[in-house]
């Protein structure tokens, strides 16, 4: 399958990397100019569970990619969630009648940017419980196991989604079907919701917060924030599941040791963060559906005034 990585970043290296050495035919397409020359120069590097490997992988700047001659077959989208729209205008014109999308990205309501430039039957939308890292231009750190969970939008068209989840199998990235991949989402948001934040925030790996005294408090809070809104629109969320699903990520011989994405947005790379398109849409559709929601605001707050003090723009 021609597939289309977009967005090179550590989950789409890892990915890319993956499906590449199944020997699917990938492109990276990315932003971040120097870790495009590096990976270009030098092939991706990745430490994959603690063997040093190197391929070469063909990644392009997105803003170049128009030059190229390809055709996707499958784009999955990795980009940060403020980016989306401009990453699908510039891939617009590999992408065809039959090219298949699937949304990875962290957050809630992407499909609404995906339609403007593909049919609404050929978007897929999922979740990863994958992690990765990244170590500097080129360079990636892959550990632990995961899997994916997707579904096709379109009525009638699961065919699709089992073509993408062969695709991803054959790389040894556990796809699986959702017949209700809103709850998978917004569990997902849930583990993301409180680990990216409050990780960024009290500048800790994940495995450190959970051996606070106030783990469980915070995270019982805005646990509930969120399932409150999913309650509000009829998307079902199992309380007990997720707070297990979070706790078990505390695991110092699983991902305890992490540092979630937006720590390594902000911190390290000193880069926007997604907040708004994680525990902001939580915000905002709790004005909406007027339903308090006090720890996701303050999180949000809190993350956008590290970034002003970090002159992050």
């Amino acid at each position: 399958m021609k597939i289309i990585i977009a967005g090179a970043g550590a989950m789409g290296s890892r990915f890319g990397l993956m499906l590449h050495r199944a020997n699917h035919e990938v492109v990276f397409v990315d932003g971040w100019q120097d870790h495009i020359d590096e990976i270009n120069k030098n092939g991706l590097q990745a430490n994959f569970n603690g063997e040093e490997i190197v391929e070469n992988i063909p990644i392009y700047n997105q803003n170049e990619i128009s030059k190229i001659n390809y055709s996707a077959d499958l784009v999955i989208l990795f980009t940060k969630a403020m980016q989306l729209d401009n990453m699908l205008q510039s891939i617009s014109n590999l992408l065809h009648e039959r090219t298949k999308v699937l949304c990875l990205l962290n957050g809630i309501g992407h499909e609404d940017t995906i339609e403007k430039y593909v049919p609404y039957d050929n978007i897929l939308l999922g979740n990863t419980m994958w992690t990765s890292g990244i170590e500097g231009p080129g360079k990636v750190k892959l550990f632990g196991d995961g899997s994916v969970d997707l579904q096709n939008l379109g009525v009638g068209q699961k065919q699709i989604a089992n073509e993408v989840i062969e695709a991803l199998n054959q790389a040894g990235l556990n796809a699986q079907y959702s017949s209700n991949i809103l709850s998978s989402i917004y569990k997902k948001a849930c583990v993301n919701g409180t680990m990216n934040g409050l990780c960024t925030i009290l500048d800790c790996n994940i495995a450190d917060f959970g051996k606070t005294s106030y783990e469980d408090r915070i995270i019982n809070q805005i646990v509930d924030e969120f399932i409150a809104i999913a309650d509000a629109q009829n998307i079902p969320l199992n309380k007990d599941e997720i707070l297990d699903q979070i706790k078990s990520s505390y695991n110092l011989e699983t991902i305890g040791l992490h540092y979630p994405s937006m720590y390594q947005d902000l911190i390290i790379n000193h880069r926007l963060t997604e907040i708004d398109y994680i525990n902001g849409v939580i915000v905002r559709k709790g004005e909406q559906y007027q339903i308090a929601t006090p720890y996701c605001t303050f999180l949000t707050e809190l993350i956008h005034t590290k970034e002003e003090l970090l002159g992050v723009k």
